[in-house]
C-alpha cells in the first residue's frame, strides 16, 4: 500500500507505545505507556481496540505492567505477573484474544521457570519481550494470509460493505475484514467499499472510512440504518466483518449491529463472511450464549462527542457486542483459508495446537499461527 498510516501498537527501545484512537481521524497522537494503568486504561477507553490489537497490546503490557518488579526473586515475580495479567484483563471481557495474550505470556513464564531455564528475572524478563514480539510478527503475518484468502472473493465491479472497524487500526497488519480489500487493491481489481457509521462510537466513520481513503481504495460512508436499502437495491453484492470472539459452534461475537447486517444480507441472499485468526477462536466457549458482552456507560450513547443528544435522565441500553449465530454465516476467512459449514468441526481443524502449549526450549520458544510449536 502507499500510505503510511500510524501504528496502533509499537514497541520501541524497550517501551510501549500506542495509537489514541479516540482522537482519530482528526488528531493523530502516539502516547507512551508507563505502568499497567495506563494500558488498562488504553485498552478499556478504546485507545487501542480491535481483538488483535488488543492482544498485541496486552503481551507488551505486561512487560510493562512487570518491569518495577524485576528486583523480586523469581517464585514471587511469577506470583506478582499472575496478578497484573489478571488485572489487565479485567479490562474489557468479550474480545478473547486479550486473555489468549496473557495466557500465552503466562504459560511460557510458566515453562521458562519450571525447567530451570533462568536463574533470575532479568533473564525472563528477555523471555517475556521476546514472546511479545513474536505475537506481534505473528499477527501481522496472520492478516496477511487472511487477505491472501480472502481477497479472491472481491470480483470487479463489486459493492462490498463492512462494519465498524477491523481494519489496520485493529490489528498490526493489514486488518482482518479489509485485508482481502486491500489485497484485491493491490492487484488492481476495481470494487466499492460500503462502510458502516457503526455507532455509537463510530469506528466505521472515524476509522474505516479513513484508514482506506487513505489507502487510496473507493469507499462510500454510510449510516448503519441505510445497508438494507443499499441492498435491496443491488449495490451490495459481499459483506466481509472481523470479529471479537468465535464460539466453538461458529457462533461470532462483534461490533454491536453485526447482527442486523447478518440478516440483511441473509434476507437479501448476500455471502456474509467473517475474517479472523485463529487466535480469536474459543473452543472452551460453546455457544454464542455463552460469550460475555460487554456493557459500557449511557454517555456513549446519549451524546456524540460533547453535544447531548439525548434527554437527561433517560434510560440507556449500551451493550458493545452482538452475536451473530454460525446459521447466517456464509464462511471464515482465515490465515489457513476459507472455512465452510459445518463451523464446528472447521474449527477443530484450524485449532490444532492446544492453546499456549510451550515448546522444547533452548533459545525462546519459536512460534507460528499464534500458537507455541512443540
Amino acid at each position: 500500500m502507499h500510505y503510511d498510516l500510524p501504528h496502533a501498537v509499537s514497541w520501541e527501545s524497550g517501551d510501549l507505545y500506542l495509537l489514541n484512537q479516540t482522537l482519530l481521524p482528526l488528531q493523530t497522537q502516539i502516547e507512551k505507556m508507563t505502568k499497567a494503568e495506563d494500558v488498562w486504561q488504553a485498552i478499556y477507553n478504546l485507545k487501542v481496540r480491535g481483538a488483535p490489537a488488543i492482544g498485541v497490546a496486552a503481551a507488551y503490557g505486561i512487560c510493562v505492567a512487570m518491569k518495577p518488579f524485576l528486583e523480586l526473586a523469581l517464585p514471587a515475580f511469577v506470583l506478582e505477573m499472575n496478578r497484573q495479567a489478571d488485572y489487565l484483563d479485567s479490562a474489557r471481557p468479550t474480545a478473547v484474544n486479550l486473555k489468549w495474550a496473557l495466557d500465552r505470556m503466562l504459560n511460557l513464564v510458566k515453562y521458562v521457570v519450571e525447567q530451570g531455564t533462568v536463574t533470575h528475572t532479568a533473564q525472563l524478563y528477555a523471555y517475556m519481550v521476546d514472546q511479545a514480539q513474536k505475537i506481534h510478527k505473528e499477527d501481522i503475518q496472520l492478516c496477511q494470509r487472511i487477505g491472501q484468502h480472502g481477497h479472491k472473493l472481491i470480483q470487479s465491479g463489486m459493492g462490498v460493505l463492512t462494519h465498524c472497524n477491523a481494519g489496520s487500526l485493529a490489528t498490526t497488519g493489514i486488518g482482518t475484514a479489509t485485508a482481502p480489500m486491500y489485497v484485491a487493491y493491490q492487484q488492481n481489481i476495481p470494487f466499492r467499499v460500503y462502510a458502516d457509521e457503526t455507532r455509537p462510537l463510530l469506528q466505521g466513520s472515524r476509522l474505516t472510512s479513513w484508514e482506506l481513503q487513505q489507502s487510496g481504495i473507493d469507499v462510500t460512508l454510510i449510516t448503519d440504518n441505510m445497508a438494507a436499502t443499499l441492498m435491496s437495491q443491488g449495490i451490495i453484492d459481499l459483506v466481509i466483518v472481523g470479529s471479537d470472539r468465535v464460539a466453538a459452534n461458529g457462533d461470532i461475537a462483534n461490533k454491536i449491529g453485526t447482527l442486523s447486517v447478518a440478516i440483511n444480507a441473509h434476507y437479501f441472499g448476500i455471502p456474509f463472511y467473517v475474517a479472523f485468526p485463529s487466535t480469536t477462536v474459543d473452543l472452551d466457549t460453546a455457544t454464542g450464549k455463552d460469550i460475555v458482552i460487554e456493557e459500557r456507560e449511557s454517555k456513549e450513547v446519549t451524546q456524540i462527542g460533547n453535544q447531548v443528544t439525548a434527554p437527561e435522565g433517560i434510560q440507556v441500553r449500551n451493550p458493545a457486542f452482538d452475536v451473530t449465530p454460525a446459521h447466517l454465516i456464509t464462511g471464515f476467512i482465515t490465515e489457513q483459508g476459507i472455512l465452510k459449514p459445518p463451523f464446528s468441526h472447521a474449527l477443530q481443524q484450524l485449532i490444532k495446537n492446544p492453546r499456549g502449549k510451550p515448546s522444547r526450549l533452548g533459545s525462546p520458544p519459536r512460534c507460528e499461527a499464534g500458537y507455541l510449536l512443540e
